[in-house]
């Protein structure tokens, strides 16, 4: 006799792909540096909130600096629920952006390689807009605008930080 067992996923369940600590591992070579904090207020939360089209719902802002590398951990909403991305920056161009986790029960297309691959190399125009266009995914407009929306704000955060000095 063989007995099987169905346990239900729960709707919406998260999917990790990659903790905090593994990116910022990745990030910086296992060795991540202490995070720094960048406030959002005044000009610079007025220009997130141009970006993601409301406010981002905390004040400040962790980051990781060294040389001149920064790693970001930022959430936005797809369709319902939050993504969290991590954003990898040399310089002033994406050098990898990661779905950390992700919430949605649809769109998870979004997390591949194939996907998330066309960030790499992206920078920010005068315009505030990324270099390079993004492939959509049918399906998955709202998770795609939402990682596109991060990426932007990501390079945008970088340039007022002290990575972009070289710091």
């Amino acid at each position: 006799m063989i007995v099987s067992f169905c346990l239900p996923v729960p709707a919406g369940a998260a999917t990790v792909y990659e903790t905090q600590a593994e990116f910022l591992a990745r990030a910086f070579s296992d060795s991540p540096p202490e995070p720094n904090l960048l406030w959002l207020s005044g000009e610079r939360k007025s220009a997130v909130r141009q970006i993601l089209g409301h406010d981002y719902p905390a004040l400040r802002l962790r980051y990781w600096c060294q040389a001149d590398r920064s790693a970001w951990v930022l959430e936005e909403i797809g369709k319902e629920l939050p993504i969290t991305v991590g954003i990898i920056i040399d310089k002033s161009y994406i050098r990898n952006l990661r779905v950390l986790t992700y919430r949605e029960n649809r769109g998870g297309e979004v997390a591949t390689p194939a996907f998330t691959d066309q960030f790499n190399e992206a920078a920010l125009k005068q315009s505030g807009k990324l270099d390079t266009g993004i492939d959509g995914i049918s399906g998955a407009t709202l998770s795609v605008q939402a990682l596109t929306r991060l990426a932007t704000m990501a390079l945008m955060l970088n340039a007022e930080s002290n990575c972009s000095s070289g710091a």
